[in-house]
């Protein structure tokens, strides 16, 4: 909001009144701030914030030079003094490593990293032999003398009872996005750094020929790049994102936000309405389309929220982006497309506001974190992460929103909570957005 707020400076002389009441607000109040700049989930990864250059021994270039020397050197335990550390991440069928330590109220997770020698010797007792092309480049930490990468072993079963007779497990990604503590500014990191390596490993498995001639497409710039192997095509093939409208849409008369259900979805959950882009078309006419088609309800202004990285979809689609909207309605009779919805209706804020209050994250988030323990002590059946949310009482609540993982919560808790003086909803006061927070 911030970026978006300063870079309009430029040409406010020509803005709609809309955009100069809000300008003129965000200068007089200090003490507003707006839900998304707090960090979503997937998003704020530690080793990403920007690539060295390509002399630098951490840059991706250098790394993988090192990295060949290494695996060339059948002395690969030793390490070159001035050359950095080189930690693993492995992934199976889409699962990052992981393993669990006990804590205080809960145990927490933490990703199950691995050194160089130690991958190479798994993969050999698997029969397979450590490729560098097989590697992929996550990112570095010159702090702390460390490259990471991600390795898919998918096809090595064998390693597998290795790995878990350290006490580590593959678990799914979604399983420790619910498991992680919202307060633990390292893990929320690790689960960023999960996230990433994900959507680069599946968008490999998936981009293993080139879309123009057919031929093979081979990893380049230490794995963050493919091209074609045909040199007459010699085509670039970059990481794929596929980018999502998700928008809550407002009834500002009567003070409601439209909520739908899919029937994916467990019993009472109800959360923002969302789609695909495509080609051609606009973030705004993007939510203006998925909108009417879905409800048949027409939409007229669409304020940007925040967006998020959501690499937890299936694997066909490896990196989704979703970007949040609220988006103001111009009608208001409902016509669900059953094919696309089970069902849509208009929440009063009150409504909404206790299914923000009765659903107990911090509850979902404990069952998830004793799940991984035992999955990594070798336990063969976890706690359930469906079951259903309770209020105080043991009634169940009539209604409960995605938890604080999605930038669906943040959508619906940044209207619930917003200040009756701000612009259109967008903004919360600082104290509020806390206390929305304060539960996760």
């Amino acid at each position: 909001m911030l970026l978006l707020l300063s870079s309009s400076l430029i040409s406010v002389t020509k803005a709609p009144t809309t955009l100069i009441r809000s300008l003129s607000y965000f200068t007089k109040t200090t003490t507003v701030m707006s839900i998304n700049l707090q960090p979503h989930a997937f998003a704020g990864n530690p080793i990403r914030s920007k690539t060295p250059k390509s002399t630098d021994p951490f840059s991706p270039t250098s790394a993988f030079e090192s990295l060949k020397i290494r695996l060339l050197d059948n002395t690969h335990q030793q390490q070159q003094p001035s050359s950095p550390d080189f930690k693993v991440l492995p992934f199976r069928k889409g699962r990052p490593l992981a393993c669990s330590i006990p804590g205080e109220a809960a145990p927490t997770w933490h990703l199950g990293w691995i050194n160089l020698a130690d991958c190479q010797g798994f993969l050999e007792n698997s029969g397979a032999q450590l490729r560098e092309e097989a590697l992929v480049y996550l990112g570095s930490r010159s702090e702390d003398d460390v490259v990471y990468w991600a390795i898919d072993v998918s096809d090595q079963n064998s390693s597998v009872p290795e790995l878990g007779s350290k006490q580590f497990c593959f678990v799914e990604l979604r399983t420790l996005m619910v498991a992680t503590d919202w307060s633990d500014e390292q893990t929320m990191g690790e689960l960023a750094i999960a996230g990433h390596a994900r959507s680069l490993l599946e968008w490999h498995n998936l981009s293993r020929f080139c879309g123009h001639c057919g031929e093979k497409a081979v990893p380049t710039e230490a794995g963050r790049r493919k091209h074609c192997s045909n040199e007459l095509c010699n085509k670039r093939i970059y990481p794929r994102v596929d980018p999502v409208v998700i928008m809550l849409v407002i009834d500002r008369e009567n003070d409601r936000a439209l909520l739908s259900r899919q029937s994916r979805f467990v019993p009472r959950m109800w959360s923002c309405l969302a789609g695909f882009i495509e080609p051609g078309e606009s973030l705004e006419e993007a939510v203006r389309r998925e909108t009417w088609e879905e409800t048949g309800i027409e939409v007229g202004e669409v304020i940007y929220h925040s967006s998020q990285p959501w690499p937890v979809g299936p694997s066909s689609i490896p990196c989704q982006l979703m970007v949040g909207f609220f988006a103001y309605a111009k009608s208001f009779e409902i016509t669900v497309d059953k094919e696309e919805l089970e069902d849509a209706q208009w929440h009063c804020r009150e409504d909404v506001k206790k299914a923000l209050t009765f659903a107990e994250y911090k509850k979902a988030q404990r069952a998830a974190a004793a799940k991984v323990e035992q999955m990594c002590k070798g336990v063969g059946k976890g706690q359930s992460l469906v079951g259903d949310f309770n209020v105080e009482s043991g009634e169940l609540a009539p209604m409960f929103i995605p938890g604080p993982f999605a930038i669906a919560h943040h959508l619906i808790s940044s209207w619930v909570h917003q200040d009756t003086d701000a612009p259109n909803g967008v903004e919360v006061r600082s104290g509020q957005s806390n206390n929305s927070m304060s539960n996760l």
